[in-house]
């Protein structure tokens, strides 16, 4: 990355400071016009200023450690605070960052009036979910897919965990709590339209004993669980732990998690798309979504490609095959300058 790419990045960074220094300097908060917290590397504390708006004084982004006299950007920022040392790391957690869903900032609250909840189901409560949620480092949800034999979770930020979500069994029974993924469903632009649920047990080892262990709420036709900005080529499939079990082999390329066979047939197509890999389960719903989205994708001059899983679907695959085995089946089937591109850095 040239020192002008870098620049431009941090820039980028300047203008979701807010966003930034709530997302890796959590032990902070909000004074005025800046972030406080007590440094970079997301210690307590008040000794640390980020500015968050561009002033007089110079561009959003922009932190001075007064107990130190240390100064820097953003960039700088997500290096302390994630324990990077490499700096192609910090640039892919910089992009990674930049790609995450935003939730829409809460209405200002007029004197004298309640705040009113969001419609049951709606985009709004799915927002409104989300940004109840935390990151899903250390939580049940990590746990969750390290059982799964998922390890690589760079870039998940639209993966999140809250810990005592609503289940309800139907329209008549009592309301329960559970531990629970929260996986932000978003439109080509990052906005947020809908969220899925996924209940877990409170270890994280399995998903919780519920008779409907998934939900969804909000718009979801089209839309997608995102992981990485779509370019040229992009992979799309059913299940969240499907795509993340490929992306374990591919870590370089963009995917998304349609959440059902349904809404993998109809999911929108990036104007820049040339070539998307669709990741098929091995069953009679997703042959017929494999069938309808790669005729969907012809039709408008983009290349598909279908990756087929060895059993049932991706996860088992990752889970019970071999991994030199698991890599070999799914390197096998991209275009080789695919696998120069999007493989070198496999966890």
């Amino acid at each position: 990355m040239t020192r002008l790419d870098a620049s431009d990045l941090a820039t980028r960074l300047g203008r979701e400071a807010e966003a930034v220094c709530r997302h890796y300097l959590d032990a902070g908060r909000r004074q005025g016009n800046y972030w406080q917290v007590g440094d970079a590397r997301n210690t307590p504390g008040r000794s640390m200023f980020v500015r968050l708006k561009e002033t007089m004084k110079g561009p959003a982004g922009k932190w001075t450690d007064a107990a130190t006299g240390e100064h820097g950007d953003l960039l700088d920022v997500i290096r302390e605070s994630c324990g990077l040392i490499d700096f192609a790391d910090v640039v892919a957690e910089a992009r990674s960052f930049l790609s995450m869903p935003r939730p829409e900032p809460a209405p200002e609250k007029k004197k004298n009036r309640p705040s009113t909840p969001a419609p049951s189901g709606t985009a709004e409560a799915a927002r409104r979910l989300f940004a109840m949620s935390k990151p899903i480092s250390g939580t049940p949800v990590e746990t969750y897919f390290r059982t799964r034999g998922i390890t690589a979770l760079l870039g998940t930020g639209n993966l999140r965990f809250h810990p005592n979500c609503y289940y309800r069994p139907d329209d008549h029974g009592p309301t329960e709590t559970w531990p629970a993924m929260i996986a932000a469903v978003t439109d080509l632009s990052g906005t947020i339209t809908g969220a899925h649920r996924t209940w877990l047990a409170p270890d994280g080892s399995d998903k919780a004993p519920v008779e409907t262990q998934r939900k969804a709420m909000g718009d979801l036709l089209g839309h997608a669980v995102r992981f990485g900005i779509a370019g040229e080529v992009m992979a799309a499939g059913e299940g969240i732990e499907s795509v993340l079990s490929v992306r374990q082999a591919i870590p370089g390329m963009a995917m998304a998690a349609a959440l059902s066979a349904a809404h993998l047939a109809a999911i929108l197509f990036p104007e820049t798309l040339r070539r998307l890999y669709v990741v098929r389960d091995n069953d009679h719903a997703g042959d017929s979504a494999r069938d309808s989205l790669v005729e969907r994708a012809n039709a408008v001059g983009i290349e598909a490609i279908v990756l087929s899983p060895v059993l049932q679907d991706f996860n088992e695959d990752l889970r019970q095959l071999d991994l030199i085995a698991f890599r070999a089946n799914l390197r096998g089937q991209l275009a080789l300058q695919d696998v120069a591109r999007f493989c070198r850095n496999a966890a």
